[in-house]
């Protein structure tokens, strides 16, 4: 069983809005053969320019599903937030159960009381952790503002350096509202 936690920021959460939110995602129980026991945790947002913004967060023992969407309709990005709920669990299915396949030359019995079978493994799916190109390279040691600079030089979304100080790796990356994000390392 889901238990709701709805919030709204520049909105208030009828009990419409709550009433859709819940109906929508419940429907990724289906999923599971056992009751799940975790909280849905839900933000809806709405913006200056009249978007609106949901974010679904689940976090459950052996998986944490999450899934954020911008429209110009709060239940269409409702809608949009449970295909792609649904598609992360469908995906770690497919890479559990490949898994055991792997290890056992079976199915194992995990994810069978996880997660009930819907559709069958594709070779679509296997080729999406392929990798296709692997990079080596030395860690130069530079500040926060350099990194972000050599990132944006490079035209990538994200950039690993050594923090001069520190002495520590750390990333910085390019978040979707354009401003930067930092991951530091302990």
């Amino acid at each position: 069983m889901l238990n709701f936690n709805i919030r709204g920021e520049n909105l208030e959460v009828t009990p419409a809005i709550r009433e859709y939110v819940e109906t929508k995602i419940e429907k990724i129980e289906r999923f599971f053969t056992t009751d799940i026991n975790a909280a849905a945790n839900v933000n809806l947002k709405v913006y200056s320019d009249k978007q609106t913004k949901v974010e679904v967060t689940i976090p459950m023992k052996n998986l944490t599903l999450r899934a954020e969407e911008r429209n110009a309709d709060m239940y269409a990005a409702v809608d949009l937030i449970v295909d792609k709920l649904e598609r992360q669990i469908r995906k770690h299915k497919t890479k559990v159960n490949r898994k055991f396949r792997e290890r056992d030359g079976g199915v194992g019995a995990y994810f069978a009381t996880q997660v009930e079978e819907e559709t069958p493994a594709t070779d679509a799916t296997e080729e999406e952790y392929a990798i296709v190109r692997t990079k080596q390279f030395d860690l130069k040691p530079m500040d926060t503002e350099e990194a972000i600079l050599q990132m944006n030089l490079l035209g990538h979304d994200f950039y690993i350096y050594t923090e001069a100080e520190s002495n520590g790796t750390n990333i910085v990356y390019k978040r979707k509202d354009g401003k930067y994000g930092l991951i530091e390392t302990n």
